[in-house]
């Protein structure tokens, strides 16, 4: 089973690359299956049978999910924008686009408002599979510890009292209505002005969307002594005004300091627990004191956030205030 999980994630990737490429001659289940070496038919229904879903579903849902990108962010014309994601005519495209998501590419356009879109999925994860680390390789790639000041803004969320850490958080939400992982990370992905979006056209769960970790009476007893509710969300300027999901949460955040433990991009596959036993390890020993700081998790709008892309890191945000003497260096 394991080996086609990884056959579809081959599939999954080019679908996503052709899409951005515009490469529509290739972005067939005629190709797609010829690179696996199977027939259509096998094919698709591996493919159902792993992922839950139709091929066909998949592939439109995600083509239409990039094109909204491109209605919402950029200059070009529908017609435009149509012909680049294969669309026969500017007829098709808004049709297509208005059963999926309710409006037609030009309401949109003049009114972005939250929608699902269908971010990509990952068949083949080893962490969610069991399967750990392959191979011997260790980073030698420091915890880099450093403080910042991060500006006022709201964090736009959903929130689990009772999980215990990311797996647990999504295992229990998804038996919730409306609060499953493919509808939040699909409504999230498509909120505009996300404060931790490149502004790339990914349409993926990882684009802007962050972990969080904030004080509540309601939370699970952390190890660090305070009552702590898990949240998904993303960070959005201090002025947003626009549409908040039902389902959502909106929470301000004040301007603040921070301390920041962050290790550089690392192989998934190889180092994934080696790096995270690092960082907490890196968090469990700092010294607070000898930096003229406290660990502050009592008031009010603090927030610890976790990012993690190990293309390009793997990181905790902690809230502090400050409390006493310090050289401005920091003390590892």
């Amino acid at each position: 089973m394991y080996e086609w999980q990884r056959q579809i994630q081959i599939i999954v990737d080019e679908i996503d690359r052709c899409i951005q490429n515009h490469d529509s001659e290739a972005l067939t289940l005629r190709f797609l299956a010829g690179k696996l070496g199977y027939s259509e038919f096998y094919t698709t229904r591996k493919f159902k049978e792993i992922t839950g879903m139709q091929f066909r579903d998949y592939l439109r849902n995600r083509v239409l999910a990039f094109a909204l990108k491109e209605v919402r962010d950029s200059e070009k014309s529908l017609l435009e924008i149509a012909v680049d994601y294969g669309f026969s005519s500017h007829e098709a495209f808004t049709r297509a686009f208005k059963t999926t998501y309710g409006a037609t590419p030009s309401e949109y356009r003049k009114n972005p408002k939250p929608v699902v879109l269908r971010t990509k999925i990952s068949p083949f994860d080893r962490y969610f599979l069991g399967l750990g680390e392959i191979g011997m390789i260790k980073s030698s790639d420091h915890v880099k510890i450093y403080f910042v000041t991060i500006p006022a803004h709201k964090f736009l969320h959903i929130k689990n009292h009772e999980s215990n850490g990311y797996w647990d958080f999504w295992e229990k939400q998804n038996g919730v209505p409306g609060q499953d992982f493919e509808t939040i990370c699909g409504l999230l992905d498509s909120i505009k002005g996300k404060l931790d979006d490149e502004g790339g056209n990914e349409v993926n769960c990882g684009s802007g969307q962050v972990m969080a970790y904030m004080n509540d009476p309601d939370g699970r007893l952390c190890d660090w002594g305070f009552l702590r509710t898990e949240c998904w969300g993303v960070r959005l300027p201090f002025d947003y005004d626009g549409e908040v999901p039902e389902q959502m949460f909106v929470a301000d955040i004040p301007e603040a300091e921070y301390v920041v433990f962050e290790h550089g991009p690392f192989d998934y596959e190889q180092e994934n627990r080696s790096v995270e036993e690092k960082i907490e390890k890196a968090m469990k020993d700092f010294d607070y004191g000898a930096n003229g700081c406290a660990l502050d998790t009592t008031t009010p709008g603090r927030v610890m956030y976790f990012y993690y892309d190990p293309k390009k890191y793997f990181k905790y945000i902690r809230p502090v205030r400050k409390c006493g003497y310090s050289d401005g260096k920091v003390k590892a």
